[in-house]
């Protein structure tokens, strides 16, 4: 089932979905059921096996009497519970006017997809008012009963949520789907401190032995699970399912389970991209779940069992039931199951290999290492010398231009010394013909002149007299 020689770590869609064959995607947590075959299973399960076993047994009337009682009592409490939610037996009907009812809705049916604020902004509003305060009624006696199991909590959270969604029966699927998730938003952060990792349970000692489980396969490489790291085509950068790491260490801060189930999805989205840069072939199921054990085994969340335990328990049903949510969850669910239960055959180890692994008597073959180190600094060296050959030829193209550019600039400038030669020759023949045309009219200046000196000595004396 798990391993294969080729692929490494195999999971058929057979064995992701629902055991009882209703298409939704099953979890190990609910040994194979999807939440609602799940939940549809556990509940009257206590009331079916004690009729026949009483009768079959020969059990005297009075204590099949007692046991009648016994559920009648129980089913009082339950309807004590739900006043003290709802202020009846049963959860409230719709009392406000078709008026302020019709309003609310298209209030509701308004709101754009992720808007949280605007979400809070119409359940404080005068016309949702009657739903703020069944929200806040919940709240509170949630809050003062937070002693209860994680169990009966989970029930009262579901059955609440499932009320609630009643309200909206008039919208679409998938608008009711978008308000649902708001409201589990709302509810989920407040009661994340008292729900969270609940002393009824032992979510702390499985996280516990899930991270020493962990810690104790951290030799397992990723030649072992067949996971695709990069080929002589990529270059290696470093590892690439670093943001997928990151991504689900993430999950751990978030309060609301449907930010938890956010965080599995891009996690997953960063193994499928590592997958693809890493191998040239497209990625299938088998690459993607090997990658996911191997994020698991690198990353080593802190209180991963608690996390997806809350996110089982609280979140709403239909995003662990279907879509790409509920897929990489049920794959996520896998991954620790098989760290889990690993053993050498799953890793094409023989058992005194594995034993030796786990007992530190053995570390991954060095040859190994050295021969992976040797394959990735030729991949380096391949690389290099493509970019050096891509640099000299852009070199040589570059000098060429450069030549082209020279000559042309030597020629320009030739051109332009010989313009400036006949310029300079065209301005010095000018400059002498003005000269000589100076001289000229100079002299004729000269003569005029002495003629005017011959006249006024040739001329006699004035007369004075009149």
């Amino acid at each position: 089932m798990w391993t294969d020689k080729q692929r490494g770590i195999r999971v058929t869609q057979e064995e992701l979905l629902c055991k009882n064959a209703c298409g939704y995607y099953g979890n190990p947590a609910w040994q194979g059921f999807c939440s609602k075959c799940w939940r549809e299973r556990a509940r009257p399960a206590g009331a079916q096996k004690q009729d026949p076993r009483l009768s079959n047994d020969g059990t005297p009337l009075t204590f099949s009497k007692f046991e009648e009682k016994k559920s009648t009592e129980k089913g009082r409490r339950i309807n004590t519970m739900r006043r003290l939610f709802w202020g009846s037996p049963s959860p409230p009907k719709r009392q406000e006017s078709p008026e302020t009812y019709t309003n609310v809705l298209k209030a509701y049916q308004s709101l754009e997809p992720g808007d949280f604020p605007g979400f809070l902004k119409i359940l404080r509003s005068s016309s949702s008012q009657r739903l703020q305060s069944r929200c806040t009624a919940f709240l509170n006696t949630m809050e003062a009963y937070h002693g209860l199991p994680v169990q009966k909590q989970s029930d009262l959270v579901q059955d609440f949520y499932q009320s609630f969604a009643e309200y909206f029966s008039s919208f679409p699927e998938a608008q009711v789907t978008q308000i649902m998730e708001h409201v589990e938003k709302l509810i989920m952060t407040r009661l994340h401190k008292w729900v969270f990792c609940h002393d009824s349970c032992d979510d702390e000692q499985k996280d516990l032995a899930l991270q020493r489980r962990i810690r104790s396969l951290n030799w397992v490489t990723p030649q072992m699970l067949s996971v695709p790291f990069p080929d002589k085509k990529t270059a290696v950068t470093g590892d690439p399912f670093l943001p997928a790491i990151t991504a689900i260490i993430e999950m751990d801060a978030k309060r609301a389970p449907q930010d938890k189930l956010a965080c599995v999805s891009k996690c997953s989205q960063h193994v499928f991209e590592a997958l693809s840069t890493s191998s040239s072939e497209p990625a299938n199921a088998d690459d993607f779940l090997s990658g996911l054990i191997y994020v698991v085994l690198k990353a080593n969340p802190p209180r991963l069992h608690s996390n997806m335990q809350y996110v089982i328990r609280f979140g709403l049903p239909h995003s662990l039931m279907a879509g790409e949510s509920g897929y990489y969850f049920t794959n996520l669910s896998c991954a620790v199951a098989f760290i889990e239960k690993l053993d050498g055959p799953a890793l094409n180890l023989s058992a005194e290999e594995f034993e030796g692994y786990m007992l530190r008597r053995r570390a991954p073959s060095v040859r190994n290492k050295r021969q992976q180190a040797a394959r990735d600094t030729q991949h380096l060296l391949e690389e290099l010398q493509g970019r050096q050959e891509k640099l000299d030829q852009g070199v040589d193209a570059l000098n060429v231009q450069l030549q082209q550019w020279v000559k042309s600039i030597h020629s320009q400038l030739d051109e332009a010394t010989t313009q400036f030669a006949l310029v300079q020759k065209e301005i010095t023949a000018q400059a002498e013909l003005s000269s000589s045309s100076h001289d000229a009219s100079l002299q004729g200046d000269d003569k005029d002149q002495s003629v005017l000196v011959l006249v006024d000595k040739n001329a006699g004396p004035k007369d004075t007299d009149c």
